[in-house]
């Protein structure tokens, strides 16, 4: 794989960063970036970046410090943990100019049309990512436990992803 520019790196990770609700709505726009027309990464190396970001504590959106470190290294690290810093920083006069709009008809629609389009292509970035990872009946079975459990429970994902490590592990023990 070759090495990218890190200020071009930190402007790939920062669009995804800024065009994104949720830490993992970004997930698509990484992937094409990255994965389809860059060759930069490989989906198991993407699904590793989430599946790190997403076992730490902070925000969803931190598996970006990853995917920049699989990219650079450490200066990849740096300008993915700046990509995900920068609008932050932004956030006090979006917050302003929004909060005066936000009870327009034509705002709300923009929002909600925005949060469906993310949903969509959210779901189109992971089936690649689900194939790859899913490599058996027993990951499936994890995964369709893990589906039933955060779609009608309340369960918190913390437990049921080390729920699922601590299957992996005993289902490696027993062979």
């Amino acid at each position: 794989m070759e090495r990218m520019n890190v200020f071009l790196l930190y402007l790939l990770l920062l669009k995804a960063t800024a065009t994104s609700f949720s830490g993992l709505a970004s997930l698509p726009m990484v992937r094409n970036d990255f994965v389809v027309e860059r060759g930069l990464l490989t989906d198991r190396q993407l699904n590793t970046a989430v599946v790190a970001g997403r076992t730490g504590p902070g925000p969803n959106g931190l598996y970006l410090v990853s995917v920049g470190y699989f990219v650079d290294g450490m200066a990849g690290a740096a300008a993915g943990l700046m990509a995900v810093m920068t609008p932050a920083f932004l956030i006090i006069p979006l917050m302003k100019w929004v909060g005066v709009r936000a009870g327009t008809p034509r705002v709300g629609s923009a929002i909600r049309a925005v949060v469906l389009a993310s949903a969509g292509l959210l779901l189109s970035a992971s089936l690649p990512l689900a194939r790859d990872a899913i490599t058996g009946w027993f990951a499936l079975v994890i995964v369709v436990i893990t589906f039933v459990s955060l779609s009608f429970t309340k369960v918190d994902s913390m437990w049921l992803m080390m729920g699922a490590a601590l299957a992996g592990v005993a289902a490696k023990l027993v062979g």
